[in-house]
């Protein structure tokens, strides 16, 4: 850890060059109580950073499981355990992630919905379904979407087409 006192030129020459090094000295100074020697507007883009980081993932995660939802509903001859596995673990993830960031779950409507949206493109390339072939609203709640015990029925149109 960095101990000696750093100026704020320093700092900032430290943040551009050692990540590691520049976030050691923030958090001497923070705990010494240094305030007027912080790096305020590094630290600040760090943690805003930090923010978009967890609303990134848990968009990722969605976007794996309504992937593999869709999929799984609209080919079921195709139905594989890397699918349900796949939508399991994913699962366990954005769990995870609004256990451990409870606000998280306030972000779910909108970013579920962003997520639905690229999912049905990512599934239409996987699948060589038109993208049309899937509803233009997501036909899984939120709640179900994350539920452990549920998979959608088969799609019995696109069974019979396919």
């Amino acid at each position: 850890m960095v101990t000696s006192p750093l100026t704020p030129d320093k700092v900032q020459a430290l943040y551009e060059s050692d990540y590691l090094a520049w976030t050691e000295a923030t958090l001497g100074q923070l705990s010494r109580k240094d305030y007027d020697n912080v790096d305020w507007e590094n630290l600040i883009e760090e943690l805003s950073g930090m923010a978009r980081s967890e609303k990134r993932g848990l968009k990722s995660n969605l976007i794996v499981i309504l992937l593999h939802l869709l999929k799984w509903q609209y080919q079921p001859a195709r139905r594989s355990g890397s699918w349900s596995g796949s939508v399991v673990e994913h699962r366990g993830r954005v769990q995870d992630a609004i256990a451990d960031s409870p606000s998280l779950k306030q972000s779910l409507p909108e970013i579920y919905d962003s997520a639905y949206v690229r999912a049905v493109k990512q599934a239409a390339k996987e699948t060589g379904l038109a993208e049309s072939t899937f509803p233009a609203i997501c036909p899984y709640e939120i709640a179900q979407a994350l539920d452990d015990d549920f998979f959608p029925r088969i799609n019995l149109l696109c069974w019979r087409i396919h």
